[in-house]
């Protein structure tokens, strides 16, 4: 069957109680047990829910893999997804990724006894140089937040395997309508769906998806244990969302070709970082392993930071927030917002500079975000 099909239909069938077309929210915390021999499927939220079970295995499926696992946001779903190291293992990871994920590496992995090789570009080169013989994973987000640059996914299965190490993919940008990472032989997929998954800035989630029964095992008696799960309530609110995602990215992804072909050309901007553009340094790697190119657009400004600030006062139809992926647009700064906890040193050494505005392309009209821009960035 066709995504958008499986998106509809797949895991997610008519209640057979009462012929509900839309999954119930099982709002309980407990189940009643028949006898004290026995124990069904669903005896406590927290180890399993009817609900979540749609969810997991709508995500599964939308990622054509064997297992999903939902968690309560996605940086639960990441330190789930490290479950799979144990202390002296050593990662190598992506240069330009999420400030969360870089916390969780530096302040929660490295005292437990997990450290972390960041590379110096997203060439294959480049994770290849990072291994050590204590590596047991490879992490990368493509497109990556916030510079947008794309990692090699199958080159750098066919190298983890080699190696004997596992690649896991961070998929919020692009989605699984998109990209699907488990195709280019990854082993794990990471979202969070807090973005394009729920798609309606009104829940947080996470997903780990893989179609290894070993990692399945490992991650799933994590979940249990740690007990970091999305309540039945959320997990009806991103089964919602994945129902509309293809035609949502669709669109996102169609406003923001538009926007970055007219930011590309207009004289205060430097640059602009969209995979969907010709001068992206890795667009044919993008259409090679991208069946679309996203809803997120960066830009860097020629008159630095004073120019953002500029840009962000007169703004009108984008929202100055956090996250993406909603049916809003959204305006940020990547320097000020999603990577200010991060040294200035640090943000230097990704090349996240403070002249860069991070956009995420919503459903409005094109030609209105287009004049709300052309607009701001007026002197």
């Amino acid at each position: 069957m066709q995504f958008e099909t499986l998106a509809i239909h797949d895991g997610q069938a008519p209640d057979p109680h009462t012929g509900s077309v839309t999954v119930p929210v099982y709002q309980t915390s407990t189940f009643g047990r028949d006898s004290l021999d026995h124990r069904s499927d669903f005896f406590y939220s927290r180890i399993g829910n009817p609900t979540r079970k749609a969810l997991e295995a709508s995500l599964a499926l939308l990622e054509n893999g064997k297992f999903g696992l939902a968690f309560a946001s996605g940086v639960a779903a990441t330190m789930a997804a490290l479950q799979v190291l144990k202390p002296g293992d050593h990662i190598v990871a992506g240069n330009d990724i999420y400030g969360g994920s870089y916390r969780i590496f530096e302040q929660l992995m490295k005292p437990w006894g997990v450290t972390t090789t960041y590379t110096e570009s997203e060439a294959t080169e480049s994770y290849e140089a990072g291994i050590t013989p204590a590596t047991k994973l490879i992490w990368i987000e493509t497109p990556s937040n916030p510079l947008l640059q794309l990692s090699d996914i199958k080159a750098l299965g066919k190298l983890a395997k080699e190696r004997g190490i596992l690649l896991a993919v961070d998929n919020t940008f692009a989605s699984p309508y998109f990209q699907r990472p488990l195709e280019l032989s990854a082993d794990i997929v990471v979202h969070s769906t807090t973005k394009y998954l729920g798609g309606h800035s009104d829940v947080i989630g996470g997903a780990v998806v893989t179609s290894d029964s070993a990692i399945h095992t490992t991650i799933k008696n994590y979940q249990g244990a740690a007990g970091a799960v999305p309540g039945p309530w959320d997990c009806w609110l991103i089964l919602r969302g994945l129902k509309t995602l293809k035609i949502r990215m669709k669109e996102h992804e169609a406003s923001a070709m538009h926007l970055a072909g007219m930011l590309e050309r207009h004289p205060a901007v430097d640059r602009v970082f969209y995979p969907g553009l010709t001068s992206h340094p890795q667009h044919e790697l993008a259409k090679e392993q991208m069946s679309g190119f996203g809803g997120m657009v960066t830009f860097a400004l020629k008159d630095g930071l004073p120019a953002v600030e500029r840009l962000i006062a007169k703004i009108k139809l984008f929202v100055l927030a956090d996250s993406l992926g909603g049916v809003e647009s959204l305006i940020s700064s990547p320097a000020k917002m999603t990577l200010w906890a991060l040294s200035k040193a640090e943000r230097e050494r990704r090349k996240c500079t403070d002249n860069l505005v991070r956009l995420s392309i919503g459903l409005e009209n094109a030609e209105d975000l287009e004049d709300d821009l052309l607009n701001a960035l007026e002197p």
